[in-house]
């Protein structure tokens, strides 16, 4: 009876102790089964097909019991969703160069940058909507006009995918950087083609046309009497923009 009652105490013991673990080897490798037998020198394991395995301890790195790889594999999937989670706020700074035309007629060049600030993931979709400032300056008929505008901007891929074209519109107003000239209404639209770098960055190459609005000081002569008025003008500029979301 006695020897019964240790027979069954063995039994329920083995059971109780044999769970199954992963052996993490050195190599990398891990080998999922019950550790039958461990000691300072040998690891033998039995897997689920009730095979065995001997590894040296010296080329086992570490033993995981079936929590710490529960453990383990979640911190993992929170690791992958934290870098794949696409995010929220952003910054695009735009940089641009075209040719000018001042209307009325008058030719020269434009150069501008932007610095908006916004969202760049609105639902599922890598839309940017946000706004900011820049500065425009239109080198034209002999002068130079700087504006600084201010304004809201749209941005659109017409696809959610790694290379997509884009479709973007602003919409402002141009503050003029000197006293010899009034701003006025700016806006602006673009279209052309943005790779998304990663869930946060992306570049985005584009032609665009912008137009400012703006009141010069024009000198008129009336009864030999000169009077300086201000004047409608208008810059429009086609080219080439630059747009980086990160």
């Amino acid at each position: 009876m006695r020897k019964l009652f240790l027979l069954v105490a063995f039994v329920a013991a083995s059971i109780l102790c044999a769970h199954a673990e992963t052996i993490v080897l050195r190599t990398g490798a891990r080998v999922k089964g019950t550790i039958v037998f461990q000691n300072e020198e040998v690891v033998i394991v039995r897997d689920a097909a009730g095979k065995r395995f001997q590894y040296p301890k010296t080329d086992v790195e570490s033993i995981l019991s079936d929590d710490e790889v529960s453990e383990e594999q979640e911190t993992v999937v929170e690791a992958e969703q934290e870098i794949n989670t696409p995010k929220k706020a952003a910054i695009l700074l735009e940089l641009s160069a075209a040719p000018a035309f001042q209307i009325p007629s008058a030719t020269g060049a434009n150069a501008g940058v932007e610095l908006l600030v916004g969202s760049h993931h609105i639902g599922d979709k890598h839309i940017f909507i946000g706004g900011g400032l820049g500065y425009h300056g239109y080198f034209v008929g002999g002068g130079v006009y700087n504006f600084m505008p201010i304004e809201a901007k749209l941005s659109v891929p017409f696809i959610e995918a790694k290379h997509a074209p884009i479709f973007g519109f602003a919409l402002g107003y141009g503050i003029a950087l000197s006293k010899n000239y009034v701003g006025g209404i700016y806006t602006g639209v673009d279209l052309g083609y943005r790779y998304q770098i990663n869930a946060k960055s992306a570049l985005a190459v584009m032609a665009f046309a912008s137009f400012q609005q703006a009141w010069l000081d024009v000198e008129e002569k009336i009864d030999k009497d000169t009077f300086i008025n201000k004047s409608g003008r208008y810059f429009v500029s086609p080219g080439i923009k630059l747009a980086l979301y990160f």
